[in-house]
């Protein structure tokens, strides 16, 4: 059955310095790699296959379970009617308001994003604010919003799983197994390698491989140093030392480190390991999109409905350009 259009950006050949944001901020699809499965006739929503909010709730479920998500996070429905039929689902990283227009512009029923819309406690949702905003958007314009944080990170084929597969490591291993989950789950992932690479040549792999964002990549240790076992974490993850430090690990990728996490790791590092390498979060998490996006709409396929989807666009990285010595 036709289920899914996954008009997205092949990661690793649309990254780097010819990567595909280009100037206004926009994720533009590689038309060489848009794995066009849709049907001729666009499903209409309530048309004949076309699923209930709920019904892709349960697809959802069963790909990442709330179960997984983290005791502090916010996952599951934030606005929609359960009975509301969906014939469009837009996947993004960030709920924010240029998205909302985006997935509302679409024809979107559905937007899952991976971070939380209101992740900490409001006590209003007046229009006068940002989230107030895209609350009164999302309800006006009948579009329903889903988050799939930490269940993502955690779960077979999450966040941390796609960066692992595509920096070429083999083995992998969770770095802190899920509370209730299966071996293979929990947050971040360890893996090696094929062959030993040297760090900057790694580092090299990793800017190719994101999406160009202004900050680009940091990495702190000797550029010849060999290295083989690295550690992974889409989004912040120097929460992670002690288990990063515990897989022995060669080098550590993740996002967000802030300076005194990063100094007092490298202050305990053993001949210098593990080394560190700083992205930005939405191009760690970006990655896991097109993959999430796919495996949606083969569960809501194997269920027999007629759903199409797209990843969003919009560049949700709040930087717009950096300035480095030398630069211009």
């Amino acid at each position: 059955m036709e289920a899914v259009n996954t008009a997205v950006a092949d990661a690793a050949e649309g990254a780097g310095s010819d990567g595909n944001i280009v100037p206004d901020g926009d994720i533009v699809p590689d038309e060489d790699i848009v794995e066009d499965r849709e049907s001729d006739d666009e499903p209409e929503a309530g048309g004949p296959g076309s699923p209930t909010l709920a019904e892709v709730l349960l697809a959802v479920e069963e790909l990442w379970p709330e179960s997984l998500a983290e005791n502090w996070d916010e996952v599951g429905l934030v606005a929609g009617r359960p009975e509301a039929p969906v014939s469009k689902v837009m996947l993004a990283v960030d709920p924010t308001l240029e998205t909302i227009e985006e997935a509302i512009a679409w024809g979107a029923q559905l937007l899952v994003t991976h971070h939380p819309l209101l992740l900490r406690g409001v006590n209003s949702v007046a229009a006068t604010t940002a989230k107030g905003l895209a609350v009164h958007r999302l309800i006006e314009s009948g579009t329903a919003l889903l988050t799939v944080h930490t269940n993502g990170d955690s779960a077979v084929g999450g966040v941390s799983d796609v960066l692992a597969d595509a920096f070429g490591l083999d083995n992998v291993v969770p770095l802190t197994p899920a509370a209730q989950g299966l071996p293979e789950e929990g947050i971040g992932r360890v893996g090696e390698l094929p062959g030993l690479m040297t760090l900057g040549d790694f580092a090299a792999r990793v800017f190719e491989t994101l999406p160009a964002v202004a900050g680009g990549v940091r990495v702190a240790g000797d550029r010849d140093a060999l290295i083989r076992r690295v550690a992974v974490c889409g989004g912040a993850g120097d929460s992670l030392f002690d288990a990063v430090r515990a897989s022995q690990a060669d080098v550590y990728v993740t996002a967000d480190l802030r300076h005194h996490p990063a100094s007092e790791a490298r202050e305990a590092a053993i001949n210098g390991r593990p080394y560190l390498i700083d992205v930005s979060h939405f191009a760690s998490e970006w990655l896991w999109l097109p993959a999430a996006a796919e495996a949606l709409g083969n569960v809501l396929a194997d269920q027999g409905h007629e759903v199409e989807i797209r990843v969003a666009g919009t560049n949700s990285d709040p930087w717009d350009f950096i300035l480095t010595p030398g630069g211009e």
